[in-house]
């Protein structure tokens, strides 16, 4: 019996996702179920995971609770101080650069991703150690700064690490805005601080928000700046987690952590989306 075009165009559409939807199946929906499991379970005597069912290590989070403060507190700071800076250099590649050389432009803003994040890291720990910049301050008389094992430091390989993942999705969108409704609003009366809040602002909030879900769950997790630029003084969830499953060995609590963690990655992930969904889609229906 043949099929209707609809059934046929179901059958398509689930051929096309079926290696996606077992991809996140395999590799994300069972990876957290069995990191649910071990939450709800105990720490063996040598260490590791033996069955259990209690709530435990759920009510033991506040032991982390370091971990947890700094990474809600450095987490959207850095997310914001990407997006303070990423903003007007997406707003200037996109409406401001002459075509034939925004390409070149994007490149070398993408040129640092070409080179590992550890190199990287590497590099700002001589900078802010104490043969880097604060030895260049001591010979002009500023003594005893100390910049490395610092919040300050973690924020500053933040920013230097997450800028272009927060740059690339503003620019996209405002690359993609029309620019007959600038013109329209300047040919309406609008100053460019008007029009900016108005139209350029709110037509490029997807991409806003797609660069702070971005960087901001990648922090969430972030183990390598936090490790290498705060000494162990500055600890995020993502050096909780490495500590407890390698070090501790005490794989139900950090699976408490993670699932945690993921829970506020998807919490994340939901405000964006619905800020982003409200923002764009009011502002498109009032330029209607």
């Amino acid at each position: 019996m043949a099929l209707s075009a609809a059934a046929r165009k179901r059958w398509v559409t689930a051929a096309l996702l079926a290696p996606a939807g077992l991809w996140l199946f395999f590799f994300l929906a069972l990876p957290f179920l069995a990191i649910l499991v071990f939450s709800l379970g105990e720490r063996a005597p040598a260490g590791g995971y033996q069955p259990a069912l209690t709530l435990a290590n759920y009510l033991n989070l506040p032991a982390r609770g370091a971990a947890f403060l700094n990474t809600a507190l450095l987490a959207p700071v850095g997310a914001a101080l990407c997006l303070a800076i990423a903003y007007p250099a997406a707003w200037f590649l996109a409406l401001r650069v002459d075509p034939r050389h925004r390409l070149l432009l994007v490149a070398l803003m993408i040129v640092p991703f070409w080179t590992s994040m550890l190199v990287r890291t590497y590099a700002w720990m001589y900078l802010l150690g104490a043969r880097g910049i604060p030895q260049l301050l001591e010979m002009i008389g500023i003594e005893n700064i100390r910049l490395i094992n610092t919040p300050g430091a973690v924020l500053l390989g933040i920013v230097y690490g997450y800028l272009p993942l927060m740059v690339m999705p503003i620019y996209v969108s405002l690359e993609k805005l029309d620019r007959r409704l600038l013109e329209a609003s300047s040919d309406l009366g609008a100053r460019p601080m008007s029009t900016f809040l108005t139209v350029t602002l709110p037509l490029s909030m997807p991409g806003v928000m797609t660069g702070v879900a971005l960087v901001s769950i990648l922090l969430l997790g972030e183990y390598l700046i936090p490790q290498m630029l705060g000494g162990g003084k500055v600890y995020f969830i993502g050096n909780a987690l490495v500590d407890l499953f390698l070090q501790s060995r005490n794989w139900p609590f950090g699976s408490a952590i993670a699932v945690t963690l993921v829970l506020g990655v998807v919490g994340v992930l939901l405000i964006t989306m619905r800020i982003a969904w409200k923002v764009s889609g009011t502002r498109q229906m009032d330029l209607v």
